[in-house]
Parts: C-alpha cells; structure tokens; sequence
C-alpha cells in the first residue's frame, strides 16, 4: 500500500485502546494491508503466507471485526 494511500485511510481508524489485554497488536498498516491482500485474492484467511510480513491472518482477522 503507497503513502497517499495511507495518509488518507489512516486517519480514519479508531486508536488501539491503551490498556487493551494480550500482546501488541500487529501495527495497523500492516494489517491493513493483511485485509486488502485477502480480499483482493480470496483466500482464507489462515492461508496468509507469514513471507509477506503482515503478520498473523488471525489476528489481522479479528482487527477486522472489531
């Protein structure tokens, strides 16, 4: 995902809560892009190859949801 596609859809996210539970979550660039890749290839999301660097689908797909 380039640059000017980020500054506009970045700003739009909400902010990861402060005292959220758990690990760090992945960053949301990263699991932006996670989504896009998915969804632009329709695969499952446990398909994700980890090569790319978004890091875990799972997580990417529970991101989604919330």
């Amino acid at each position: 995902m380039g640059d000017d596609l980020w500054a506009r859809i970045g700003p739009l996210l909400p902010p990861w809560p402060k005292k959220a539970p758990g690990s760090q979550p992945v960053p949301d660039r990263l699991c932006l892009q996670d989504i896009l890749y998915v969804l632009h290839n329709d695969i499952a999301w446990q398909l994700l190859p980890l090569e790319l660097g978004f890091g875990p689908g799972q997580a990417c797909w529970r991101r989604r949801d919330r």
